[in-house]
């Protein structure tokens, strides 16, 4: 069996006037994500792990912010045809870990469901399907709330 692991992280800054998407689930919030698609971090986060693991370059790679095309995406299609890129080398996922830095809103009461999303397009159950929030304190970007971050670990394999 082939058993590899990735790690993701992304950025992105909090403005006005855009809708605030964590894991596929639009979150009410006065600030929302700036990015060229919806700018799901964690969602992004996720794609770089997953095609690290399968040593498939970037996200920005296959969805560049300067293609038309991805203007307002929704990033869990992106994360479906990310999952289809793994397929297409043998790979399925075994796990993911997601980290999701912010210091508001309050991400927690969102995990179930953030959760139930995610699982199914990945090819995974809710169980295989780990999401954390976490603050940094008030310091940095994210802890004065100029954006948030994210970050994301998996595990997939070829049998």
């Amino acid at each position: 069996m082939n058993i590899r692991t990735g790690l993701g992280y992304d950025v992105h800054r909090l403005v006005e006037g855009r809708e605030l998407w964590l894991c596929g689930v639009k979150i009410e919030h006065t600030l929302g994500l700036l990015g060229h698609s919806d700018a799901d971090v964690a969602l992004h986060a996720l794609c770089d792990a997953l095609l690290g693991a399968a040593a498939l370059r970037d996200i920005g790679y296959y969805f560049p912010d300067t293609d038309p095309a991805y203007k307002g995406a929704d990033s869990k299609i992106l994360l479906a045809r990310v999952v289809e890129l793994l397929a297409d080398k043998g790979f399925r996922v075994g796990n993911v870990d997601i980290t999701i830095c912010a210091e508001a809103p309050k991400i927690n009461p969102h995990i179930p469901l953030m959760r139930q999303i995610v699982a199914p397009l990945l090819g995974v159950t809710p169980d295989e399907v780990g999401i954390k929030a976490t603050t940094t304190e008030k310091l940095g970007f994210t802890g004065r709330g100029e954006g948030m971050a994210a970050m994301a670990a998996c595990l997939i394999f070829k049998d």
